[in-house]
């Protein structure tokens, strides 16, 4: 059995809804995915960290699954701020990838149905989104509704 591969990213759990915030380091994975959990919790929604800046991947019946380096279980960088414990869960199955957005230029509007690629074949819907919406959560549940569940 090959080993996980080890990604740069920041995994969380809204609803049943898993969400894979993928992008270049700088970008605001951390600070993102905490926000939208703290818009959940506002929600009522179940939220919980399953991994921030090391994610590892694996496949499990057609599906994406996230888990934790142990050594950083529910630690999560919040860039200024310094390092935080949430409320965390081991693993969960990944639906979608979240991604940088551009506000101007070619990929201002990004295509329907647009895939990414992760590593070792794996692969995810891709949501895009910019840095400093005030309210990242709702701008990817009017994307994809489902989120939440």
């Amino acid at each position: 059995m090959s080993e996980a591969p080890n990604i740069h990213a920041t995994a969380i759990v809204v609803g049943r809804t898993g969400l894979l915030f993928c992008g270049p380091s700088g970008w605001g994975k951390s600070m993102l995915a905490f926000t939208c959990m703290t818009e959940a919790r506002r929600l009522g929604l179940f939220t919980a960290l399953v991994a921030d800046d090391q994610v590892l991947l694996s496949g499990e019946a057609g599906s994406v699954i996230a888990t934790c380096p142990s050594s950083i279980a529910g630690l999560i960088e919040l860039r200024g701020t310094g390092i935080v414990r949430l409320d965390h869960i081991p693993r969960a199955a990944m639906h979608y990838a979240v991604l940088p957005g551009s506000a101007s230029g070619e990929n201002r509007v990004p295509p329907e149905g647009e895939i990414v690629s992760l590593a070792a074949g794996f692969s995810l819907p891709a949501l895009r989104l910019l840095t400093g919406v005030p309210s990242p959560l709702a701008v990817l549940m009017a994307k994809a509704p489902d989120i939440g569940d």
